[in-house]
Parts: structure tokens; C-alpha cells; sequence
């Protein structure tokens, strides 16, 4: 077996990325996953957008699945800090969390800092 000849430059340059806190880390990681799904994208961006909380009543009519699958889906964005819920009688109002929405905002600064921006 012949040995591979690296070009010049080859490894000796690549700079490891700043250190991202393990708390800061798992929380994109949680955020990330939690808007992988397209549903609950299109749930989270539906509670985004809105200036006051909407009520879960109005998110379930919107979508095409059961009133339980967006119920887990508005649990999961809960969980990974996207949304908070209050309740108001039996039902529950959703708003999009002003920390989730810092953290989804400073995720390309964690992952692709600012020098590396492309230029206009």
C-alpha cells in the first residue's frame, strides 16, 4: 500500500472553534431539535409571530394533525425553551420565549463567528 503525500499546508492550519459552554451548547442542540421537525417549525414560527400569546384552541385549527400531536409538539418547543404556556381557565396560551428567541438569534455567532461573515 502506497503512503498518501499531504499538500503543503495540510492540518497544520485549521483553528478549533471558541469554547461554547456546555450549558449554552445543549441548549442550541435542544433548539436545533426541536425545529427539525417541520410541523413544529411551522407551530413555533405561527407562536412567533404573533404580539400577544395565542391560545392552543387556534394553533391546533391551523394544522392538519391531531389535537394530541400538536399538543406534543408545543411540548416539546416548551421543553427546549422556545415557549412559554400560561393557562387561562382549561385552556393553555402560548408565546414565543424571549430567551428562546436570543438563543435562536446568537446561534450563528456560536457556531460561524462574525469574521467569518460574508462581505457585502
Amino acid at each position: 500500500m502506497s503512503a498518501k503525500t499531504r499538500p503543503a499546508g495540510c492540518c497544520e492550519t485549521a483553528l478549533p472553534p471558541a469554547e461554547l459552554p456546555l450549558a449554552e451548547r445543549e441548549r442550541l442542540v435542544a433548539g436545533f431539535k426541536a425545529l427539525a421537525d417541520p410541523t413544529r417549525l411551522d407551530v413555533f414560527r405561527l407562536i412567533a409571530a404573533q404580539e400577544a400569546p395565542i391560545c392552543a384552541c387556534d394553533i391546533a385549527d391551523r394544522f392538519d394533525v391531531s389535537q394530541p400531536t400538536v399538543s406534543h409538539h408545543l411540548k416539546v418547543l416548551r421543553e427546549a425553551g422556545l415557549v412559554t404556556a400560561s393557562r387561562r381557565g382549561v385552556w393553555a396560551w402560548y408565546a414565543a420565549d424571549p430567551r428562546g428567541l436570543a438563543l435562536l438569534r446568537g446561534a450563528i455567532e456560536a457556531v460561524a463567528p462574525s469574521r467569518l461573515a460574508v462581505a457585502s
